[in-house]
């Protein structure tokens, strides 16, 4: 059976470029996909992290902003990822490892009829992980020296989201998206609602937290940049740019970041959403063994005439 990603990936906010890389590729063991710049100011590093396929459903992106303002808690706001990860004993391996490097964790819970291992990244970024569910297709997580088969992340389980009116982003996802509620659960205490669709890869979810209470986030280092939902095509783009566009949302248009089609819009509680194709002439390279410095910068071809530049800049 094809399984499908839902999620295309997640972008975060680092301050330090050699710290995240660390993190996410030495410590929770990320296979290291591209090293780039972000499109949209070319003066800031851009890190891919993925499975060794660089599938989409399985990558999560890195946006380094030194100096930048920290996050402040509150609703509205892509609050957390869950990372999939081969079985339940896989949670005892991880609480271990990440208490050997000092990181914040909240030790295994109960949680949606499974177990859960929330933590941060060193800038407080929020993360989980779960068992993988059953039926998920086939799995091409990245092995290390002291991370095996038994224990590798796979890739992004589900994405929590808490705002203020649940509902009018459940119908967006609903509609736009083809999800539908599965089962509706507390999560300390807040209504939360759980959207899926069936055959997606991991059988990946979007768990919605009901806030009223809290004042909205503000963005900063620690935060979610934005969700990226997953299409198969460019034709299939542009089917749902016009869907957006008939709703008035505010949207960047279809941009061409040369691995990927996509665009972004705000839905009614203001989280920004990105819509990206899963077809790409990406050529997966493998960086295994290297350390930031010595993994060349990877640039489009409509950027590669300011290298010098860029290289500078960064």
């Amino acid at each position: 059976m094809n399984h499908s990603p839902l999620i295309h990936h997640i972008s975060v906010i680092n301050d330090n470029v050699q710290k995240a890389f660390t993190f996410y590729n030495k410590v929770l063991g990320l296979d290291l996909l591209m090293k780039t710049v972000n499109q949209d100011d070319l003066s800031m590093y851009h890190l891919f992290f993925s499975d060794t396929k660089g599938r989409p459903g399985t990558e999560f992106t890195v946006f380094a902003m030194a100096d930048g303002d920290r996050k402040v808690f509150g609703t509205d706001d892509v609050e957390r990822t869950i990372f999939a990860v081969p079985s339940n004993e896989s949670l005892f391996f991880w609480e271990e490892r990440l208490n050997e490097y000092g990181l914040f964790n909240c030790e295994i819970e109960d949680y949606n009829d499974s177990s859960i291992l929330r933590f941060e990244d060193y800038d407080g970024v929020q993360l989980g992980l779960v068992p993988v569910k059953k039926d998920s297709g086939e799995y091409f997580g990245r092995e290390t020296d002291d991370i095996s088969s038994e224990h590798m992340i796979l890739g992004i389980d589900s994405v929590h989201l808490r705002v203020r009116y649940p509902q009018a982003t459940a119908n967006i996802l609903e509609e736009l998206y083809g999800l539908s509620m599965i089962k509706e659960i507390e999560q300390s205490g807040l209504p939360t609602i759980i959207l899926s669709k069936p055959n997606t890869l991991f059988n990946q979810e979007i768990h919605i937290i009901e806030d009223k209470e809290n004042p909205v986030a503000k963005e900063g280092v620690g935060s979610v940049h934005h969700i990226a939902f997953s299409v198969k095509s460019k034709a299939d783009l542009e089917r749902l740019e016009e869907q957006i566009a008939e709703r008035n949302f505010i949207n960047s248009g279809i941009k061409n970041r040369e691995f990927f089609y996509s665009f972004y819009f705000r839905e009614p509680n203001k989280l920004l959403i990105e819509t990206a194709t899963e077809e790409t002439e990406l050529i997966k390279e493998s960086y295994d063994g290297l350390a930031f410095d010595e993994v060349p910068l990877y640039l489009p071809s409509f950027l590669e005439r300011k290298r010098r530049i860029i290289e500078q800049q960064l």
